[in-house]
C-alpha cells in the first residue's frame, strides 16, 4: 500500500493543523492506522492509532486531548487534527499502516514520506 502524508507547515503556538494520509494500493480496511513523528536528533514516536473501523482509538500521553485522529474509510484516508499545538510538537510527521496497532514503527508493514510540521513560540 503506498501512503501519502500531507497538510503540515508552520503554525504559531497555539494554532491548529489537521494532517491527512490518503492511501491507494490495497483494501484500505484490511489496516489498522498510525501517526507517528520524529524529531531531529530523536527517535520515531507514536503520536496516535486507530483501528481498522474506528471503534478503537489510542494516543500518546503527550497529545490526549489535543489531537484526534480519524478515518474515512469511503475515501481511504487518516486524519490527524491537532489543535493548542506546542514548539514541542515540532517534528515530521509519518502515518503508517499495518496489522495492530503497535508502539514501535518498525512493527507497521507501510509507511510513506512524512510531512513537516513546525511550531514557533
Amino acid at each position: 500500500v503506498q501512503l501519502q502524508a500531507s497538510g503540515g507547515g508552520l503554525v504559531q503556538a497555539g494554532g491548529s493543523l489537521r494532517l491527512s494520509c490518503a492511501a491507494s494500493g490495497r483494501t484500505f480496511t484490511t489496516y489498522v492506522m498510525a501517526w507517528f513523528r520524529q524529531a531531529p536528533g530523536e527517535e520515531r514516536e507514536f503520536v496516535a492509532g486507530i483501528s481498522r473501523f474506528g471503534r478503537a482509538i489510542y494516543y500518546a500521553n503527550s497529545v490526549k486531548g489535543r489531537f484526534t485522529i480519524s478515518r474515512d474509510n469511503a475515501k481511504n484516508t487518516v486524519f490527524l487534527q491537532m489543535n493548542s499545538l506546542k514548539p514541542e510538537d515540532t517534528a515530521v510527521y509519518f502515518c503508517e499502516a499495518g496489522t495492530e496497532i503497535k508502539y514501535r514503527y518498525e512493527e507497521y508493514d507501510y509507511w510513506g514520506q512524512g510531512t513537516q510540521v513546525t511550531v514557533s513560540s
